[in-house]
Order: C-alpha cells, then structure tokens, then sequence
C-alpha cells in the first residue's frame, strides 16, 4: 500500500467510494458526503497522485489505468480500516460490559450525561461510557468512534437520528443598565460587546444567523468555541451572549445572571446523534441510538414532569 502512503485516511474512504461507484453522486451517497465534498477530495486525491483517476466518456466517467491499478489497494486498506474497528456481532445489555465511546459536544455532555448515566444504570449497569470532545469530524473519526452527538449545523456526514431541540436566548447579567423591563433592543445588540461561540470554518453558530437575520453585525469582544463558557464570560460584565436555554437554566442563579427579551428572530439548536454507515447493523450501535434518544426524551421533557 506504498501509493497511498501520506494520504489522510478521510481520503481513502472517498477514494473506495469513487473507485466503486465511478460517479461523484453516488460516491456521496455511499458515504453520507454532499457532491461538493466529494468533489473536493478527488481535487485532493488528483493531485496526491498526479493522475486525474476518473475521466469523463460520454455521460458517464471512466477509471484511468492508475485508478484500476489502485483498485485493489484501495479494496485492502478499507478491509484493514474495517478490521481494525470491527463491530462485535452479539450485543446483550444486561450482561454487556462494553465500553462505548461518544465525542459530543459541551452542550450536549451538560445536558444529556447525568440522565444518560441513570438510564444506562437501569437497563446496563455493567457498560461504560468514554467521552471525547469535538473537533473536524469526517468519515473515519467516526469509524474512531460509536457515536457523535451534536448540533445539525455542523456538517457531520454519516447516519444521523435528531435526539431533542433548544431554544437560544440572550443573557445578560441581572442588573445590566441596558435593560428595561428585562428587554434588550436592537440598538443594545448592536452596540453591546458580544461573547461570541465559534466552531471550525465552514460551521455557522445558529446564534449569528439569528443576529444577522435582524440586520447586527455585533461587536465581539470574546470568542470560545462552545457555549458552556458563555454565561462565565458574560457574568460581571456589560457583555451579552446567545446560549441554548437550557445553558442559561443551569448558570443563570449562581452567576448573577438573567433571560433578557429581545426582538431577535426565534432560533432552534437541534442535537442530533451521527454514525458511520457501515455501523449500521451493529446491534450494540443500534441499541445505543436507543437509548440516546430515550435519554434525549427525558432531558426534553424534564420540565414537563417538574410541573405536573
């Protein structure tokens, strides 16, 4: 596998799906990656192996002598990836000790963790969990790993299953001296410092689309790349952030902090649980989605038990 030395492994992945499918479009799908990036990653691969690989012939693209001679090398190193994160074929929660590996976001760890550990003590006390944070994901991070659990907007290819949803709200400390009656006008937005939450490029914070969407470009004084940090930030300062309710709910009280109104338009985060493709029919896979979204239920319905 000398060729494909050097190569980043995401690459090889489009590569099996490029050299099987022989079409961008079906490559994507295979993979869970859009047409664009898919598109991309050939560029790439063109240029790593100074051949154009696929060669158009009519309406249909045909492989270049480098890319048949690569065919069977492409074939063993996606067995050997396969091999080395193989799926365990029996799965039995009761008596599992099975240790499961989730990167999510800080959000989602503060929400979801405490609930998904009673629930994972009810129906499989001998299973573990490891957490690891987020970064680029593509196709082999989540071979890497069992499960990602973050927002829709990230650009996570692969399978994917919506787990519960949030409201963004801005905060504020309590006796900010803009407010009045607990609002905020546009005019404050634009004019206070902001505590921004950034992800990797192309990754858009729904947040900044809901200040855009009003016409602020607001004035950042402070960047972090998740929300958790937002309400420290803003505590003790004129600052304002945008943060899921559910952020503001769990720091407001203890920070001086409070849910200022605005007229911002109404904007949702959605968390949603990804997996690789291939892991689809692992039956410990598919039990874990289970019991996310079971999770995901308790922790999107917890204010409704509170007050009945």
């Amino acid at each position: 596998m000398s060729e494909l030395r050097g190569i980043d492994v995401n690459l090889i992945v489009v590569l099996d799906a490029l050299l099987r499918e022989r079409s961008i479009a079906r490559a994507g799908e295979v993979i869970e990656l859009s047409p664009p990036a898919v598109s991309g990653a050939l560029a790439k691969l063109r240029k790593l192996l100074d051949d154009p690989l696929l060669v158009r012939a009519g309406r249909v693209f045909e492989l270049t002598p480098r890319a048949r001679a690569l065919e069977p090398i492409v074939r063993d190193a996606m067995h050997e990836i396969g091999r080395t994160f193989d799926l365990r074929p029996l799965f039995d929660p009761a008596t599992s000790d099975r240790r499961f590996h989730i990167w999510a976001s800080d959000y989602a760890l503060a929400t979801m963790t405490s609930e998904l550990f009673r629930v994972l003590k009810e129906e499989a006390p001998g299973t573990s969990v490891e957490f690891g944070s987020l970064g680029a994901i593509g196709p082999v991070e989540l071979l890497r790993t069992d499960v990602v659990v973050a927002s829709n907007g990230r650009g996570i290819p692969g399978k994917r299953q919506s787990l519960f949803s949030d409201s963004f709200v801005c905060i504020v400390r309590a006796d900010h001296p803009r407010l009045v009656k607990g609002a905020l006008t546009l005019e404050d937005l634009a004019e206070l410092p902001f505590a921004q939450v950034t992800f990797d490029a192309p990754v858009r914070a729904v947040s900044d689309d809901a200040l855009a969407a009003a016409g602020i470009s607001p004035r950042v004084a402070m960047a972090v790349p998740g929300f958790l940090a937002v309400p420290f930030m803003v505590a003790g300062t004129d600052m304002f952030g945008l943060v899921p309710a559910r952020v503001a709910e769990l720091y407001a009280a203890s920070l001086g902090l409070t849910v200022a109104t605005t007229p911002l338009p109404h904007s949702t985060l959605v968390e949603v649980v990804y997996w690789h493709p291939s892991k689809t029919n692992d039956p410990a896979l598919r039990w874990l989605v289970g019991i996310l979204r079971k999770t995901a239920e308790r922790v999107e319905f917890a204010g409704d038990a509170a007050s009945a």
